[in-house]
């Protein structure tokens, strides 16, 4: 099925946003009127533009206040089509979006509606032009599809037919049953299907549809289930993303493309329409890697709590280091020392050491490589040795690399061969596995971000927290494979180069987490000081054995607890943009303490 983006769903002048849909591998465009009227090039040169770049123009929009407005009013849009409709000619541009009205002069009359839409559908049969006529969730008089279809079919004319939009349906539907009337309108007469998904938000429809529109699949709106219903009419026109949202207004397009075309491959999976190569979602975490030009720090680190440097990579300056099944590589290369290379995916330069690259156990490395393929994440380029293991990555949207790999697996190269053993002293019995791996993301591309970990590595995504920050406010959403040896919450500061102030971490599981913390500051480890204030708030809100909570107090542990388990949790100091946490999970805790971040975060600031 063919696919096109609208223009306004992407930042930058109008020929940079028809190369980034092209090299997307979108089909086609619909062209927002904003665009052409910016663009230096005249509409034959728009039109050559988008033909040398394989993309039709299959919408130009919008029309605005067109129907049910007094004589003179409607004579006076009929003068606008008419200039509307040549300039299409020109583009060429064969259907054209009229939105239902909003002006004050329209009437509550739908008999007037059809009429009038009716003499402008004849006005543009003339120039070969479609006339789709799409209910605006804030029309004046028509707010719903199924109104907007009755007026259409009303006006019984063959160049005017409707344009669903999803947003529009959903943003106003209680549940199911409100699409069913989708089934009631012919496909031949659905002209365009316009796609965009959202958060769940109450709060006024014109401002949550500016503002916070996203790609299928980034948001809470059931869009898979529309596209089902316009499908089985029979609708055979393009899957079009319309897409009004703040951050993409700003970010780069090309990457933007890449997410809307990636959110419309797996809209298409969902929905039957293109076959895909299975999940292989990831059964646990191998390893995480640290890039760092001084490898001092982090050793001391890595020894306070308790991992053993156990092997050498036989041909790159990166070193292994394991307690229990959590490995952590820690790699000094000469990549290390480039400027260029730390520097987070918001282009801000980036001190000392940093979390680059996480090792994801997959039950088929291969499968999952393809279905990255498939969903626009190539696999990366390496420099391999003849002898290292053929170990695929591939990249997330923030830059961190991704590899598929096959630990302890004798049917399969193991990541491990590639490194020699090194005398070392047992390591300290304490950490089980890493638990969780907290990835800070650049502003612009965390909805991209949970899409990406959704549909390319098959990790399912829980509901979106904001956490508050002492200077401003951080929205937080993790992603988990089934059992949850697999998690990842991702998380974004509310402002461009917010991210840079967050550091990463990686989260240890331990089965008891004071005993690991009175292991790793009797090594000489610094746990990070937590206010007293909070044991207190801890005391009015839970009930502890005599003398546990001083032992928190002492330590630095947080705590939390809800209907299933209880969660303990303590942080260490930062080397450069990376820190640890101890976290010890009892019962059927899933979560990550949200409640406690706001302390850590505090405690954070402060201590830098």
């Amino acid at each position: 099925m063919r696919t096109s983006i609208a223009t306004v769903s992407l930042s930058g002048s109008l020929t940079e946003k028809l190369t980034a849909a092209a090299r997307a591998g979108f089909d086609g465009v619909e062209i927002f009127e904003n665009d052409l009227l910016t663009s230096p090039l005249a509409p034959e040169e728009i039109r050559a533009r988008c033909a040398d770049l394989g993309l039709t123009v299959d919408l130009y929009q919008p029309m605005r206040d067109i129907e049910a407005v007094p004589a003179e009013e409607f004579a006076r849009n009929l003068r606008r089509a008419r200039h509307k409709f040549e300039v299409m000619d020109r583009l060429g541009a064969e259907t054209v979006l009229v939105c239902s009205s909003v002006s004050p002069l329209a009437a509550d009359d739908d008999a007037l509606a059809a009429g009038q839409l009716s003499e402008l559908a004849d006005l543009a049969q003339d120039f070969g032009i479609r006339v789709a006529y799409e209910a605006l969730a804030w029309g004046r008089h028509v707010s719903t599809y199924d109104h907007a279809w009755r007026i259409v079919e009303a006006a019984g004319h063959p160049a005017l037919g409707t344009c669903l939009d999803s947003f529009h349906i959903l943003s106003r539907s209680s549940g199911p049953k409100d699409l069913e009337g989708i089934g009631a309108i012919p496909g031949e007469k659905i002209f365009f299907l316009q796609l965009a998904d959202a958060p769940l938000l109450g709060m006024d429809v014109l401002q949550w549809s500016r503002h916070h529109r996203c790609f299928p699949g980034q948001g809470g709106f059931d869009v898979a289930g529309l596209v089902k219903h316009v499908l089985r009419t029979g609708y055979d026109g393009p899957l079009s993303l319309e897409v009004f949202n703040d951050v993409f207004r700003q970010a780069e397009a090309g990457p933007t493309a890449v997410d809307a075309r990636r959110s419309l491959l797996i809209l298409q999976e969902e929905t039957g329409i293109r076959a895909l190569p299975a999940p292989a979602a990831p059964t646990g975490v191998a390893f995480a890697e640290l890039l760092t030009p001084d490898a001092e720090p982090v050793t001391a680190l890595l020894s306070g709590l308790g991992f053993a440097r156990t092997a050498r990579h036989r041909g790159k300056p990166v070193e292994l280091w394991e307690q229990g099944a959590a490995r952590v590589l820690v790699n000094t290369g000469p990549a290390a020392l480039s400027p260029s290379r730390l520097r987070s995916r918001a282009g801000t330069p980036v001190d000392g050491t940093v979390l680059t690259a996480i090792g994801l156990e997959s039950p088929d490395p291969a499968a999952a490589a393809r279905r990255a393929e498939a969903l626009l994440a190539p696999v990366l380029p390496r420099r391999r040795g003849a002898e290292d293991a053929p170990l695929d990555a591939v990249a997330a949207p923030d830059g961190t690399e991704l590899f598929l790999c096959a630990t302890n697996r004798p049917e399969l190269p193991d990541w491990r061969a590639d490194f020699a053993d090194v005398p070392h002293a047992p390591a300290a019995s304490g950490a089980v596995r890493i638990d969780h791996v907290a990835l800070t993301q650049p502003w612009h591309h965390f909805d991209e971000a949970v899409l990406f970990h959704r549909g390319v590595l098959g990790l399912g995504a829980q509901e979106s927290v904001d956490v508050a920050d002492p200077y401003g406010l951080l929205r937080s959403r993790a992603v988990a494979n089934a059992d949850g040896s697999v998690r990842f919450p991702l998380t974004v500061g509310a402002a461009p180069g917010d991210d840079t102030a967050h550091a990463r971490h990686i989260a240890l599981a331990v089965g008891d987490v004071v005993a690991a913390a009175r292991r790793f500051t009797g090594a000489g480890g610094r746990l990070l000081p937590i206010p007293a204030n909070y044991y207190d708030d801890l005391a009015a809100r839970f009930e502890f054995a005599e003398g546990e909570l001083e032992i928190y107090r002492d330590l630095g542990i947080l705590y939390d607890r809800d209907a299933h388990g209880v969660f303990r949790h303590c942080y260490t100091h930062t080397v450069g943009r990376v820190f640890f946490e101890l976290v010890q999970r009892d019962g059927g805790y899933q979560g990550y303490g949200a409640a406690n971040a706001p302390v850590r975060l505090a405690a954070q600031r402060a201590a830098r």
